[in-house]
């Protein structure tokens, strides 16, 4: 089996978390790889925002920059997909789609997640562009126009009422969401936005904009862009595979993680949307650099003391 000996660290996932972190590591002359099936999240947007000094940066690109700068520093990338994933004496291995099975010391997983969206036509053919889940990320593109939210669970209220201090025209489609209590229907309420009880059957889309929410019995409500609260789920197969289990979330589930991504399984970390439902492309940058230096912290500590037993047993008497 071809294999790749006496690597430092495996990074599984080459997104913002993924790539810091390789390159933080490779800055401390760490051997590392990186394994990335190049089907990054946030593909379908054409823009990537609240990243300093590249605010409105092309995903793709800001990748391609990333690894180009990973790989200058010494890292090696695999356009592939990490399928399996053991402990074996002392190192993991990490079996390969198509390359070669990687032996490493640590293990960075920053595979991000899977958006899960609900089952309402237009809503996957628009994801990224005119439906969208962040008001952060997007709600300064979509500002004064007519937003629908799309209801879907209990998190659909406080969405409404984030996108309306961007908006004055926000509708409230209850769909399959629980019903609100009484202080959200007061909040609601003052603040002027439209809610629509029934089912929604289908956003109307004419050649690729959309233009209407409809319901079940028909009725139409123009709309220029429809926020959703997908699902979130971590890409979690190697974790698992190791033993780990996911954390469940009111949103999804995810790798739970300490503060510099150390998780529960000894010699792994996670950085990125693996372990923060949340984090946008530059909380997901430094969490990546986060988790790489305490990777390096805990490689150094165990060099020194590997070091230490071989020097005492160089002089221990014969």
């Amino acid at each position: 089996m071809n294999t790749e000996q006496n690597v430092d660290v495996a990074v599984i996932g080459g997104g913002p978390a993924g790539l810091s972190a390789a390159v933080t590591l490779a800055r401390s002359l760490r051997s590392v790889v990186v394994v990335d099936d190049g089907e990054p999240r946030n593909a379908p947007a054409e823009d990537a925002h609240n990243v300093l000094g590249l605010d409105g940066v092309v995903p793709r690109d800001l990748l391609a920059a990333g690894r180009a700068e990973a790989e200058r520093y010494g890292a090696r990338v695999h356009e592939d997909r990490a399928v399996a994933a053991r402990r074996r004496g002392g190192v993991f291995e990490v079996d390969l789609a198509v390359g070669p099975t990687v032996r490493a010391r640590r293990l960075l997983l920053a595979t991000g997640l899977v958006d899960e969206l609900p089952a309402v036509p237009g809503v996957r053919e628009l994801w990224g562009r005119s439906v969208l889940h962040c008001a952060y990320c997007h709600g300064w593109e979509v500002r004064g126009q007519r937003i629908g939210v799309l209801g879907t669970g209990p998190t659909s209220v406080h969405q409404a009422l984030m996108f309306r201090q961007l908006s004055q025209d926000v509708t409230l489609f209850v769909h399959t969401m629980p019903d609100p209590d009484d202080e959200a229907w007061e909040h609601l309420a003052a603040l002027d936005i439209r809610v629509v009880d029934g089912a929604v059957r289908m956003l109307r889309v004419d050649r690729g904009v959309l233009r209407a929410v409809v319901l079940a019995d028909g009725h139409e409500f123009p709309v220029d862009a429809v926020t959703v609260t997908p699902r979130f789920s971590a890409r979690s197969d190697l974790y698992e595979q190791l033993g780990g289990t996911l954390t469940e979330h009111p949103t999804g589930a995810f790798v739970a993680a300490g503060p510099m991504g150390r998780t529960g399984l000894p010699g792994v970390w996670a950085a990125g949307n693996t372990s923060d439902l949340a984090a946008m492309v530059a909380a997901a940058e430094g969490a990546g650099v986060t988790a790489a230096t305490d990777v390096n912290a805990d490689l150094v500590a165990e060099d020194a003391a590997g070091a230490a037993s071989a020097r005492a047993e160089r002089y221990s008497p014969a």
